[in-house]
């Protein structure tokens, strides 16, 4: 049986519609029910008006929002052991897919033990500078190293377990979860992973060598990115697509799965097969 515990942090993204309605509604709801309600409100990038203070505790993170909501909700609620409950406040998500309609009776059906939920994959990632890291990041769709500005190529030279792999010469590099397999990965020709999976995708963007594909690597491994001297394009780190690190020659960066996943509620309405057949519009899908 869910519990809802002392606190519940609500992160609203106000771009969204009526997302500042939804949060007084949601808020009124769970006081009515003795819970202690911290709200957090953003408008524009997520965190542009500083993160929420103290999660240590809080038992439950609502977000309302899109997927993109989730991803920062996830980065914050993932090192504290905090479940998340999505409620989608746009078009249907590859994660965000409990409705704006139904998300008191999700609700009610997590308090009573029966709502679905999916523990998901997160990567580390580490920055490394003259030895010494620089940045650490957590990230439940991708990490993501490419040019800054205009297009360029850039030269990575990528190990995989302290073996090389090669040296990378194209846009970029996409590390990506199981859930994000289906975000920029998907759009630059890699493959879909089921988002329970553990396991990462190494993709190459648009390589100049077109026998550079993309890897499919077992959780255990650790893929190691190196910023190679002479390239002709500045670098930058790129975090879920909403935190960036600008990279220099002989930066490292260092990805791994975290060893602690985050676990995202769901209504059940729509299975992981089913939300690909309706997002990509595959032949045979609910609107068929």
């Amino acid at each position: 049986m869910g519990k809802v515990g002392k606190r519940v942090l609500v992160i609203a993204n106000l771009e969204k519609d009526d997302a500042a309605g939804m949060a007084l509604e949601v808020g009124e709801y769970l006081r009515s029910r003795g819970v202690e309600v911290q709200s957090f409100a953003f408008e524009g990038e997520p965190g542009d008006p500083g993160d929420p203070s103290d999660l240590s505790a809080t038992d439950l993170v609502i977000s309302l929002g899109g997927d993109g909501t989730v991803l920062y909700s996830a980065r914050l609620a993932a090192p504290h052991g905090i479940p998340l409950f999505p409620v989608n406040l746009g078009r249907l998500g590859f994660i965000a897919e409990i409705g704006r309609d139904e998300w008191k009776e999700s609700f009610e059906a997590w308090l009573a033990g029966k709502l679905a939920a999916s523990e998901r994959s997160m990567l580390s990632i580490e920055a490394v500078r003259e030895g010494r890291t620089i940045a650490s990041y957590r990230a439940l769709n991708d990490g993501v190293i490419s040019a800054q500005g205009i297009a360029k190529l850039i030269d990575l030279r990528v190990s995989v377990g302290g073996s090389p792999l090669g040296l990378y010469r194209s846009d970029g590099i996409i590390v990506a979860t199981p859930t994000g397999s289906t975000a920029y990965n998907l759009a630059a020709g890699g493959p879909i992973l089921h988002a329970e999976m553990e396991a990462m995708v190494l993709n190459p963007i648009c390589p100049f060598t077109l026998s550079n594909r993309p890897l499919i690597l077992p959780a255990s491994e650790i893929i190691e990115v190196h910023v190679e001297r002479g390239r002709r394009a500045a670098a930058m780190l790129t975090v879920d697509g909403q935190e960036t690190l600008s990279l220099v020659s002989d930066d490292l960066v260092r990805f791994g799965l975290d060893g602690r996943k985050v676990k995202i509620f769901a209504s059940g309405r729509f299975a992981f097969y089913e939300v690909l057949r309706s997002k990509l519009a595959w032949s045979g899908g609910p609107d068929a």
